[in-house]
C-alpha cells in the first residue's frame, strides 16, 4: 500500500498501472465507512501477492486528484490498468464483492506465470534459441490456453520454421472464434500462402511475371505470385503486387487483396522490438518516441511507408 499525492501520482499510479493493476482508494480520515473498507483492501492486497497494488488518496489533502476523477462520495475505489481507469465501485462493499470485482480484471497466478514464460520465450527467440522458445511458449499455453500472446508467438514460430502441421493445430482454435483476432487472421493468410506453395511446387516467379506482363489484370496469377512472395517472406514485394490488384479493382474477391495487405502489415508490426511502457510519460513523449522509432528502425519505416501507400490508393 502506498499513499498517493499529486507529486507521485504519475509514477506510482499511471506508470505503475502499465505493469500491474492499481486499485486507487479515495478516502478521508473522518469517513466511517472508509475505516472499515481500508483494512479489507489491505488484506486483499497481501492475499493477492502483488497481482494488484493498493494506492490510497486522502481527499482532504489531495482535492485536485479527487476532482480530476470526479469523486462525489467516499469511499470510492477506481481500478487503473495501462494508465487508464477501467472500472470502480463506491461504498464499503463486503469482502466477497470486492474479490469478485478484482477477479474480473486481475490476472490469476497461472496467467502471470504464462505471461512470464512468453517474455522469456521472446528473449530466447531474439537470441536465436528456437527450441527453448518453443518449449516456453508451449508451457505458457499449457498453463493458460487462453493466452493469446503465447499462441500468436508460437504459431508464428512454427510458420517461420515451416512446421505447417503444428501451426495449423495451434491456429485452428483461434480461427473458430467470432470475431477473429486480426493477429490470427494475418497468420492464417501466411499459413495459407505456405500451404499453397507447398501444393504447387511448379510455381516459378519468372513465369508468373511473364504472364502478368501480358495481362496485368490477371488477378488469379497475381495472387499466386503474392503467395509465393509471402512464402519467401518477401513482404514488401508481396504488398506491391497486392497494391496492383487494389488499384485496379478494390473489391475483387470480396476485398481479399486489401485484407491480405493489412495482414502483412500486422505480421511486420509484430516483428518490431517491444517497447517498455515505463518510458512513455505522456502523449507527447509517446509521439516523439514513435517518430524516433520510425527514424531508427528500417522495419518501422517500411510499415509506415506501406500504410501511406495503401491510404493513397484507397482514397
Amino acid at each position: 500500500m502506498i499513499d498517493i499525492s499529486i507529486d507521485n501520482f504519475e509514477e506510482q499510479v499511471i506508470m505503475q498501472s502499465t505493469l500491474t493493476p492499481v486499485l486507487v482508494d479515495f478516502w478521508a480520515p473522518w469517513c466511517g465507512p472508509c475505516k472499515s473498507l481500508g483494512p479489507i483492501l489491505e488484506k486483499l492486497e497481501d492475499e493477492y501477492g502483488g497481482r494488484f497494488l493498493l494506492a490510497k488518496i486522502n481527499t482532504e489533502v489531495e482535492q485536485q486528484l479527487a476532482g480530476a476523477f470526479g469523486i462525489r462520495s467516499i469511499p470510492t475505489c477506481i481500478l487503473m490498468i495501462d494508465g487508464k481507469p477501467v472500472n470502480g465501485f463506491a461504498g464499503a462493499l463486503p469482502e466477497k464483492n470486492i474479490r469478485e470485482f478484482l477477479d474480473k480484471y486481475v490476472k490469476s497466478e497461472d496467467e502471470l506465470l504464462a505471461k512470464e514464460d512468453v517474455s522469456v520465450a521472446e528473449e530466447l527467440l531474439a537470441a536465436g534459441d528456437i527450441d527453448s522458445a518453443r518449449q516456453k511458449l508451449q508451457e505458457a499455453l499449457t498453463i493458460n490456453p487462453a493466452n493469446g500472446d503465447a499462441r500468436y508467438d508460437l504459431v508464428k514460430l512454427f510458420l517461420q520454421i515451416r512446421d505447417l502441421e503444428s501451426a495449423h493445430e495451434y491456429l485452428n482454435v483461434e480461427l473458430l472464434k467470432k470475431p477473429m483476432d486480426p493477429r490470427f487472421l494475418a497468420l492464417h493468410y501466411w499459413l495459407d500462402a505456405l500451404l499453397y506453395v507447398q501444393d504447387h511446387p511448379q510455381l516459378d516467379l519468372p513465369q508468373l511475371e511473364q504472364v502478368l506482363h501480358n495481362n496485368k489484370r490477371d488477378f488469379v496469377t497475381r495472387l499466386a505470385k503474392v503467395k509465393l512472395l509471402m512464402a519467401n517472406e518477401s513482404w514488401s514485394e508481396a504488398m506491391d503486387e497486392l497494391l496492383e490488384i487494389i488499384m485496379r479493382d478494390k473489391k475483387w474477391e470480396n476485398d481479399s487483396a486489401r485484407k491480405m495487405y493489412i495482414s502483412i502489415l500486422e505480421i511486420l508490426t509484430s516483428m518490431l522490438p517491444k517497447t517498455n511502457p515505463q518510458t512513455n510519460q505522456n502523449k507527447s513523449v509517446i509521439a516523439v518516441d514513435h517518430a524516433k522509432l520510425v527514424a531508427n528502425d528500417p522495419q518501422a519505416e517500411l510499415i509506415s511507408k506501406y500504410r501511406r501507400k495503401l491510404s493513397m490508393v484507397l482514397n
